[in-house]
């Protein structure tokens, strides 16, 4: 299913009173609404994995904090996204407020489906390169890859294959998070 889009500019006021009916999701790429629909099950499952081995490693080492979608990340005005998972480290916690994060985090991820893989390499990779997020996560679940990019170096993706090992360590960590892609991208 393709995404619904208008040439509309859009203030976060206007933005902010969007209904998200049956679960779609509104968001705002460089001044135009894109809504898409409800991720499926197997998406969220991904997310919902994914955000507990995060959450769980964060909080124990006391990094900061990780959130999933719905959650807003305000870029600036005309630029409102909802990635799937964010991760604002505890040094820029500053960021956070009710209406989400104000600012770009320091890592975002996205979990592609058919409805979005093409915006999440395209218009949102360039959005979170362009405002200064540090990490971006490409889950593939339909490559079984994870696209790992360093948004402050102009360099292609590290690419992590389904029998790989994810190894994260955000600044202040006293040690790297290591998951394997499997365990991520799960079973169908």
């Amino acid at each position: 299913m393709e995404a619904h889009r208008t040439r509309t500019r859009w203030t976060y006021a206007e933005f902010a009173r969007l209904p998200s009916e049956g679960g779609s999701r509104n968001e705002v790429i460089a001044g135009d609404l894109v809504v898409t629909p409800a991720p499926g099950r197997r998406h969220q499952r991904i997310v919902t994995d994914l955000v507990t081995v995060l959450n769980q490693f964060v909080r124990t080492h006391g990094l900061g904090e990780v959130f999933a979608a719905p959650f807003d990340v305000l870029l600036a005005e005309g630029d409102y996204l909802e990635p799937d998972i964010v991760f604002v480290s505890a040094a820029r916690t500053h960021l956070l407020s009710d209406r989400g994060v104000e600012g770009a985090p320091d890592l975002v991820i996205e979990v592609t489906s058919p409805s979005t893989a093409s915006r999440d390499r395209g218009a949102k990779l360039e959005r979170y390169r362009h405002f200064g997020v540090g990490q971006y996560w490409i889950v593939d679940p339909d490559a079984g890859a994870l696209e790992l990019w360093n948004l402050q170096r102009p360099e292609p993706p590290t690419r992590l294959e389904i029998e790989e090992t994810l190894r994260w360590s955000p600044a202040g960590a006293p040690a790297s998070l290591e998951v394997d892609v499997r365990e991520i991208l799960g079973e169908e």
